[in-house]
């Protein structure tokens, strides 16, 4: 007989309860007042939890999506990536979930500027706004099906994929610097140039 929350969500006798328990304890770890400071947090791991982001940052319970928006922002404000897998943490438990590609998806991009120089901005689905910096950069990655796929760092080591139509956006603004010996095409923001493709290889993209 499953004695313990954990337990129980994996044999499945009380998942909408033991989905609650979890959503209590993150509600007091958040304190409604933004991301929880998990990164200082080091408790116990409890094991994997029937809980998945898809690709397109839909998230899922039991198989099922979680139909409510502030759930889902209660959730990622506890979100952690830890060496081997992505984790939900409160100050006393740890649990793994599944991610399919990054934790979020950005889905508007603002273009703007600070101290003389271009600034640009994303807002994820959850609702976490990022200006792209030096802590926050941008990375390119090559998918044989999907050509170049851009993502930003939000905080931590949680990543968020840029939108197709906002990554066409972010060509439109890419201009060419040398950059170790060689010319590259990528875009600025917040003083940093963030590298795409190399120069050579613009008009295979």
């Amino acid at each position: 007989m499953p004695t313990n929350k954990r337990e129980i969500v994996a044999a499945g006798d009380a998942p909408e309860s033991a989905l609650g328990g979890l959503a209590e304890a993150a509600a007091a770890a958040a304190r409604g007042r933004g991301p929880a400071p998990v990164h200082l947090w080091n408790p116990p791991y409890c094991g994997e939890i029937d809980m998945r982001i898809a690709a397109d940052g839909t998230w899922f319970y039991g198989g099922s999506p979680i139909g409510r928006p502030a759930l889902v922002r209660l959730f990622a404000s506890i979100l952690r990536k830890d060496v081997d897998r992505h984790v939900l943490v409160t100050p006393v438990e740890r649990v793994g979930i599944a991610v399919d590609d990054a934790p979020f998806v950005a889905v508007e991009m603002e273009v703007g500027e600070a101290g003389g120089a271009r600034r640009l901005a994303f807002r994820t689905n959850v609702d976490d706004f990022v200006a792209v910096d030096a802590d926050h950069p941008l990375r390119f990655e090559r998918a044989a099906a999907d050509g170049i796929k851009p993502y930003v760092r939000v905080r931590g080591d949680l990543w968020a994929l840029v939108k197709r139509a906002l990554y066409y956006d972010l060509v439109a603004l890419g201009e060419v610097a040398p950059m170790n010996g060689e010319d590259w095409f990528g875009v600025r923001s917040g003083g940093q140039f963030f590298a795409i493709a190399r120069a050579s290889e613009i008009e295979g993209l």
